[in-house]
């Protein structure tokens, strides 16, 4: 299941290199992918699922605070279409004075902003009702037009490195208006050692067609060739397993329906284990190529470079984490005792220990805990907040034809906009805090930053959402509520940091040992790779995790691993929203005062530093041994609440 934000880590990196137009193209691809739910599994289906129009217009965004009309989309078609000479003009001129290099940057900037307002618009609307034509077609025509965007803006960065640092320097001084635009002149100057000549450049890029293969032979056989099988529900009714079933039975509180879903969907892999060895080995290959083409020395120092990230903050993450695995061990041995266990296998971590512990959340309920919820964080934060709620940003309930899943997403001027599929669970709960957690970011860095600056980077993307989340289970746990809720809601804060840092850092560390691997020149087999990754589960999870054959082969499912050393992002901006929860929690206005500062960022500055202005160092242990503090203490807690029976 591709997340959301591993398509926006692309987007971003080609807004940064230059080349935003090309961005909106891939935006249109989200939104196109969301249509085939690739980035949430379904809801199970509802005995009639309401039309459109069915639902309450105080439960529905309001897409027309972007555009009033279709005609007045049409109009800004247009617009966008006639800007596109006008930036072509510009090539081959950036050279010549300040004043034409910022008439350059800003006739861009309108385009792209324009041309941003026509996505969203399009591919909202069309996920308002995946069946309604009119906005199939503004997707496909904005798609197109966005294609004809990067390519009328494709020669901007390359040209602007030609010029000499001095000149460039001068130009910014010297003309009024231009210093706006300075960090990302300098973004763009920074990446110049690393950048070929023009030729090798274009070599470079003509690779591309096929160095992306092994991505795109394992995404077509993914998501078109492989079955994986069925197996026998609770009730012994046999059912076709699917990656949208998989996760629905794995969570079954029958550990033969586990079992059989964690060995059938793993085991369908393993029969292609040498085929799919052959394809990551071509991947990291490729990593290998552009890292030392580009004269990087290692693939991980490419990657990391996109945000200006150290090295360093990787292998911190990793390291500190492996100080820290005798609590995931000891989660380890409390699962198998508490679940009455002789072996604990993986397919037992997924199931709920207290099943009937289901809290009812309607929305209107939903809405009352999280405001109460995140109370912490000032009369400003939830002022907007509120505003947002009854503002038309969100879309709530889920209707025929609408996309699966849930996203936050927006243009630079128009309020954010929440799509969820509400079914009254505390998940949906959850999910509203943190959603809402994107849209406020995106809000405070548009109010507060130029469009140049409008953007976050992918380094602190999950940041706000997370930080939503903390603050509303400190509250939550705070409530009344009976044993097996608090022990649930307790084993949700701690399941959240099972996956997000323990199970994530799991895979950072298996993508560096196996590009370690190919930078030593040794063979990349399937072999290898599947005893890396047994090795690695054995030493997170410990003894009383058994870990079965089948287990080794989870790896090659993994399609993150395609869009390598991205996944160690999810588990740093989990440890920065723990600890930015936590200073607001403890601390109060101070805190509060910094954080608002951090969400009005933007891409204004490199994400380490707007962090370590809002108080958290990413570049030291610390906001990551306050994680495992957390878990050690919620850990204890529920020993102490399932022991009171």
């Amino acid at each position: 299941m591709i997340p959301l934000h591993d398509i926006f880590r692309r987007i971003f990196a080609k807004f940064r290199r230059g080349a935003w137009p090309l961005a909106l193209a891939a935006v249109a691809a989200v939104a196109a992918l969301t249509a085939l739910g690739a980035f949430a599994a379904p809801a199970a289906p509802a005995a009639r699922t309401p039309q459109r129009s069915d639902i309450d217009a105080r439960y529905k965004w309001k897409l027309e605070d972007i555009y009033a009309t279709n005609d007045a989309w049409d109009a800004d078609f247009k617009k966008a279409e006639a800007l596109i000479p006008r930036v072509e003009g510009f090539k081959g001129k950036l050279g010549q004075s300040g004043r034409t290099l910022l008439a350059a940057l800003k006739a861009l900037n309108e385009m792209r902003s324009v041309t941003q307002n026509l996505t969203v618009y399009a591919n909202m609307r069309r996920d308002e009702d995946n069946r309604v034509a009119i906005y199939q077609g503004q997707v496909d025509r904005i798609s197109t037009l966005n294609s004809k965007v990067g390519e009328a803006g494709a020669y901007f960065t390359p040209e602007l490195l030609t010029l000499p640092p001095a000149k460039l320097a001068a130009f910014i001084k010297g003309t009024p208006g231009l210093a706006l635009y300075q960090h990302h002149l300098a973004d763009i100057e920074r990446t110049r050692t690393h950048t070929l000549s023009e030729r090798e450049e274009k070599l470079l890029a003509a690779a591309g067609d096929f160095s992306g293969a092994p991505g795109n032979i394992f995404t077509a056989f993914n998501n078109a060739d492989l079955r994986y099988g069925t197996i026998q529900d609770e009730t012994g009714k046999e059912i076709e397993l699917t990656r949208g079933s998989y996760t629905r039975s794995l969570e079954s509180s029958d550990r033969r329906v586990r079992r059989a879903t964690f060995t059938g969907l793993h085991g369908a892999y393993g029969k292609y284990n040498n085929t799919l060895g052959a394809i990551m080995n071509g991947n990291v290959k490729s990593d290998e190529f552009y890292a030392h083409a580009r004269k990087y020395k290692t693939a991980v120092e490419a990657a990391l470079d996109q945000n200006n990230i150290p090295v360093s903050v990787y292998q911190n993450l990793v390291n500190t984490v492996d100080t820290h695995l005798e609590s995931l061990h000891r989660y380890a041995a409390l699962r198998k005792k508490w679940m009455h266990l002789d072996t604990l296998h993986v397919w037992d971590l997924y199931a709920a220990l207290v099943p009937e512990a289901r809290i009812d959340v309607p929305f209107e309920k939903a809405k009352g805990n999280v405001v109460a919820g995140l109370k912490p964080m000032g009369d400003e934060y939830l002022n907007v907040f509120k505003s947002g709620l009854e503002g038309g940003w969100i879309d709530v309930y889920e209707t025929e034809g609408k996309t699966s899943g849930a996203y936050n997403w927006g243009s630079y001027t128009s309020h954010p906009y929440v799509l969820m599929n509400w079914s009254n669970t505390l998940d949906d709960e959850f999910t509203l805090a943190h959603e809402m957690g994107h849209a406020m970011h995106a809000h405070f860095t548009h109010k507060n930053q130029p469009f140049i600056y409008g953007e976050y980077a992918i380094f602190v993307a999950e940041v706000a959402s997370t930080t939503n989340e903390a603050t509303l289970v400190n509250y939550l746990l705070k409530q009344e509520m009976t044993r097996a809720q608090r022990l649930s809601l307790l084993n949700y804060l701690l399941e959240q940091i099972r996956t997000t840092v323990f199970r994530q850092t799991l895979f950072a560390e298996f993508e560096l040992r196996t590009h370690e691997l190919a930078e030593h020149g040794e063979p990349l087999t399937a072999g290898a790779m599947n005893k890396i990754y047994h090795d690695l589960e054995q030493k997170y999870y410990g003894p009383d995790l058994y870990v079965d054959t089948v287990l080794d082969y989870e790896w090659s499912r993994i399609p993150h691993f395609y869009n390598s050393f991205y996944v160690y992002q999810y588990a740093t901006s989990y440890a920065a929203a723990t600890a930015l929860s936590q200073k607001i929690l403890t601390e109060g206005q101070p805190a509060v005062d910094r954080y608002l500062k951090f969400l009005e960022s933007g891409s204004s500055d490199y994400p380490i530093e707007v962090l370590k202005k809002a108080g958290v160092d990413m570049t030291t242990p610390a906001p990551i041994e306050a994680v495992f503090a957390r878990f050690d203490e919620v850990l204890t807690e529920m020993e102490k609440v399932h022991d009171s029976k």
